[in-house]
């Protein structure tokens, strides 16, 4: 008779817990989440995210994803089809097929490609952040000095842009064909840790191909995203860092700040990259959601300037991260951001 009340308490307590673990995942969906949604060309994890759940970093959590495939998820495809069930112990997302160890595609009468990995769909737009998985962005002080740099151009122009034949000092021959040029550019400094320099941004400024390796070496520009001048610096093209990490929040606190915005705008919002004082060092890796907190003072009768609470105004997506600093992609913005805002584990 003992076992048996205790084998019955027992599945009570495990039926509370299933209870209370379905209640919590069930919380997280939109009222207005499909049963079933087809990936469509442009889609990214994030913006499928947002179609089941009201906070889309909470992905791998209905996905049941483990730390190791929040690093390297499911690749889902345009014409995919996403499930979600619900069942005793929760809701979860899957794909069609996935069960029976096989993939559910929307086929039509037409000539298709095979898919490739680089066909998945990525975490967030490819288009906005392309650019930056390509450059290294953040340098040592002096990093570039010794870098290979332009003469001038053949025309004798003072100003290179695409098309232009550039005359390079300094070229080595085992570096590979392809090169990014780049100037540098502002201290980036941790406003939390007065007179701390974190790095220094360098200025993309465009794309080279060798056509004659000599001592003084022919290129050809092939891209111009600004003007390119004599002394600007050129660094070997790195491969393409591929974008495939799920949304996820830290499973630590992060307090940081945003210390600088791509592109010299003042406000900040939805679709601008933004630099953080926090990176490696501090545990952040691609993929890390963080809600941004506006910073707002108002001065008081006695002419005392006060901090005033701060108001949650958005969130960014980390996709590229170095030991002290981060780049991140507002995906959400409820009002103005700026420069100083902080960003905090949501």
């Amino acid at each position: 008779m003992q076992k048996l009340i205790i084998a019955t308490i027992f599945l009570l307590n495990s039926l509370n817990i299933a209870t209370a673990s379905a209640n919590d995942n069930n919380n997280i969906l939109r009222s207005d989440s499909p049963s079933r949604y087809v990936v469509v060309p442009g889609d990214t994890l994030w913006s499928i995210a947002s179609k089941f759940l009201n906070d889309p970093w909470r992905w791998p959590e209905v996905w049941g994803f483990n730390r190791e495939q929040v690093k390297n998820p499911h690749k889902i495809y345009p014409g995919d089809v996403i499930l979600l069930e619900k069942t005793r112990l929760g809701t979860r997302l899957r794909l069609a097929g996935d069960e029976e160890g096989i993939r559910t595609v929307k086929l039509s009468p037409k000539v298709r490609d095979e898919q490739s990995s680089t066909a998945a769909i990525p975490s967030i737009p490819a288009t906005a952040i392309e650019p930056f998985l390509r450059q290294p962005l953040v340098i040592e002080k002096d990093s570039l000095a010794n870098a290979p740099y332009v003469l001038s151009s053949s025309e004798g122009r003072f100003v290179l842009t695409m098309g232009s034949k550039a005359y390079i000092h300094g070229l080595p021959k085992d570096k590979g064909m392809t090169w990014q040029i780049f100037r540098p550019g502002k201290a980036l400094k941790d406003p939390d840790q007065k007179g701390l320099i974190l790095g220094y941004e360098a200025i993309y400024l465009g794309n080279a191909k060798v056509d004659v390796f000599d001592t003084i070496s022919t290129m050809t520009i092939t891209r111009a995203a600004e003007e390119i001048l004599k002394g600007d610096r050129l660094v070997p093209s790195p491969d393409t860092l591929y974008n495939n990490y799920a949304p996820h929040a830290p499973d630590f606190p992060v307090k940081g700040r945003i210390i600088s915005v791509y592109g010299g705008v003042t406000e900040i919002g939805r679709g601008d990259i933004v630099t953080l004082n926090k990176g490696e060092a501090d545990g952040l890796e691609m993929g890390h959601v963080l809600a941004i907190y506006r910073r707002s003072q108002v001065k008081s009768l006695k002419g005392e300037m006060l901090q005033l609470p701060d108001e949650r105004a958005g969130l960014v997506f980390v996709f590229r991260v170095f030991e002290k600093v981060a780049y991140a992609l507002v995906v959400q913005s409820t009002q103005p951001i700026r420069t100083l805002d902080a960003v905090r584990t949501p």
